[in-house]
């Protein structure tokens, strides 16, 4: 039992890490667009993404229970906590590895190629069905959605404000950029501090901490608050580090923004951030819909001023994070099992 209990406690830290990581990670998605059109000052950005990334992280529990649900068969017992930790470890080295090469990548993406990677290598069931639905299918659609909303929503200021003085517009785009870059936050709070959530559920319900009566598709199913807490004071405190390695190349290397462009990127990936959290209740990647949408804002000027070099790194980048994540998972599952005792 102390083993147990020791399994379980190193589980949850690797939980809370990850979601260190995912703030430093994804911080300059929020933070990026505002800083780089001078909306915010980057120290005020920063406090603001945090701040907003706990209260979001209070909003709602939908995508923690698919997170919990409907991927892997729950795990039992201390294997199953071998089957977490290995998935945990996967998405963690993922992240550090794209952070330092200031790529932005998918943290969301990178915990589900964990949790599949590290599943096929137990005897652990993967649901592909719930895969395929809750998150294959966002993750094609997501950024489908992203870019077409910001060309739309771009498009639409270019064509209200045609007449207006440049300078009148940038200055008032960079008011309403404070409003629209802590909406974004909210969202990345509301969406990725849950994912961190799920795990640790399924961790405690592994082990008999949470009644069964809880477990994820049960009519009691819910978070406990420490859960909750923990996750949203780990993420604040990732995104309170900041991540400018990859601020760089959101904020200037895909295309130059300025404060209607800034805007028009940071609503659409909100209004997207709160309909699949609270509608659809699944996961997408705030990662992909902010660089969806600077694409699309930067198309609906004119198709040259996106750096189409840039963003097919990005994509390129999108499409190895769920098979890189999975094989270090698949990898720190077998030296786990062979490290700690039965």
């Amino acid at each position: 039992m102390p083993l147990e209990t020791a399994y379980l406690a190193a589980v949850v830290l690797a939980a809370l890490v990850f979601a260190y990581t995912n703030g430093f990670h994804d911080a300059p998605n929020s933070l990026a667009t505002a800083v780089s059109t001078r909306a915010l000052g980057p120290r005020a950005a920063v406090i603001m993404a945090a701040c907003m990334n706990v209260i979001g992280a209070f909003l709602g529990e939908g995508v923690a229970r698919t997170i919990s649900r409907d991927i892997i068969v729950q795990p039992q017992g201390t294997d199953g906590l071998t089957v977490l930790m290995a998935a945990l470890v996967g998405a963690v080295a993922w992240n550090v590895l794209t952070w330092y090469m200031g790529m932005p990548s998918s943290s969301s993406h990178a915990l589900i190629g964990g949790m599949i990677g590290a599943a096929l290598a137990s005897a652990t069931s993967v649901r592909w069905s719930g895969v395929a639905t809750d998150f294959a299918l966002p993750m094609v659609v997501s950024p489908l959605i992203g870019g077409f909303l910001g060309y739309a929503v771009m498009l639409a200021i270019l064509w209200t404000f045609r007449s207006a003085s440049v300078r009148r517009t940038n200055r008032q785009f960079k008011i309403a950029q404070s409003v629209s870059a802590a909406a974004m936050a909210l969202g990345h709070g509301l969406q990725d501090a849950q994912k961190t959530m799920g795990v640790v559920v399924l961790a405690l319900i592994a082990v008999d901490v949470h009644s069964a009566a809880s477990a994820p598709g049960g009519d009691g199913y819910d978070v406990p608050l420490w859960v909750v807490c923990a996750a949203a004071a780990a993420m604040a405190l990732g995104t309170l580090t900041g991540g400018w390695r990859i601020m760089r190349t959101l904020g200037r290397r895909v295309i130059e923004l300025d404060p209607p462009k800034g805007f028009a990127a940071e609503s659409t990936v909100a209004v997207v951030s709160y309909a699949t959290s609270f509608i659809w209740q699944v996961p997408i990647s705030n990662t992909h819909m902010i660089t969806s949408a600077i694409v699309g804002v930067g198309a609906a000027r004119r198709l040259s001023a996106v750096r189409w070099g840039v963003a097919g790194n990005i994509v390129a980048v999108w499409l190895a994070t769920l098979p890189g994540a999975a094989l270090v998972a698949a990898a720190a599952f077998y030296l786990l099992d062979l490290a700690l005792p039965g």
